[in-house]
């Protein structure tokens, strides 16, 4: 069996906490359509539940859109969690790098031992075209620049069409390591929407301190279909390399595609052809080093 660390997962609690995406009425709609099944908490039991048969060795916690408002209270639960159960290994927090109180919440989550990078969605636009997204705006670019003194790494989530925009502060920043998520939103499943998409994931691989995530590669309106992602998963690691891939479940959200096990062994055998040491970096290496878990 691989050993596995889980570089993407959420733990949240609605009934607790507030997450406007879990507690509001009326959200925008999630990109896998209906998500009224994630509207409960997920706690590390249940991800200990997800996992069985799993030989998990670590895990990460991104942050789970808790309350903007107050994005170091998401922190101080995550402690309570990891002081409980353990889990999760480290943690990326959320951090609204435009606004005025952005250099406060940086240092604030930063003090946290097992937080090692933040995200925020930058403000994008639905479909390709359109004026420039978030990453262009001068406030956010400030905000950006303290996360290198700080030893924070970005998490970056964004359609593929303002990956041209993230590879310019991937060569501004060059010291600040990005790691993309979900194989870089890969929801175009057309041939041309698949060459469009590798050309923007292109930009980004050209700089050696952006690695990738792959995860989150559900689609809205169907359950896994395990030869459309092959092709997702194999051509993010002929981009990248396998020195820079790591794979995450974005579990629970993506249980509204697959089972955890079924997303897992389907990687497995995407790479099954790959050596033993490869496979070692895929599922385990590469995310001890990025994230600086212990053994």
């Amino acid at each position: 069996m691989l050993a596995l660390i889980d570089t993407h997962h959420h733990f949240y609690d609605p009934a607790a906490h507030y997450y406007p995406w879990l507690n509001d009425a009326g959200v925008p709609p999630h990109r896998y359509g209906d998500h009224s099944a994630l509207k409960r908490p997920y706690l590390p039991a249940d991800y200990l539940r997800d996992t069985a048969g799993i030989d998990l060795v670590g895990s990460v916690h991104v942050e789970a859109e808790w309350d903007p408002k107050d994005p170091v209270g998401e922190l101080r639960f995550i402690a309570s969690l990891r002081e409980q159960s353990g889990l999760p290994s480290v943690a990326v927090g959320q951090a609204w790098l435009h606004q005025p109180d952005a250099p406060s919440t940086l240092e604030q989550l930063a003090a946290f031992d097992f937080v090692r990078g933040v995200r925020q969605k930058p403000r994008a636009n639905a479909a390709p075209g359109g004026p420039p997204g978030g990453m262009t705006d001068a406030a956010w670019l400030q905000g950006y620049a303290r996360l290198e003194p700080l030893g924070l790494h970005y998490e970056l989530q964004t359609p593929w069409w303002h990956l041209h925009e993230a590879a310019r502060v991937a060569a501004k920043f060059p010291h600040t390591p990005i790691v993309i998520n979900h194989a870089g939103v890969p929801s175009d499943r057309s041939e041309e929407g698949l060459r469009a998409w590798r050309t923007a994931l292109a930009g980004m691989a050209a700089h050696p301190h952006v690695a990738i995530k792959i995860s989150g590669i559900g689609e809205a309106g169907y359950q896994w279909r395990p030869d459309a992602n092959r092709r997702v998963v194999l051509e993010v690691i002929e981009l990248f390399g396998v020195d820079r891939c790591m794979f995450g479940s974005n579990y629970p959200v993506d249980s509204l595609c697959a089972s955890y096990q079924s997303i897992f062994e389907n990687f497995a055998s995407y790479v099954a052809g790959f050596s033993a040491q490869e496979r070692a970096q895929l599922f385990v290496e590469n995310a001890r080093r990025i994230y600086r878990i212990a053994p």
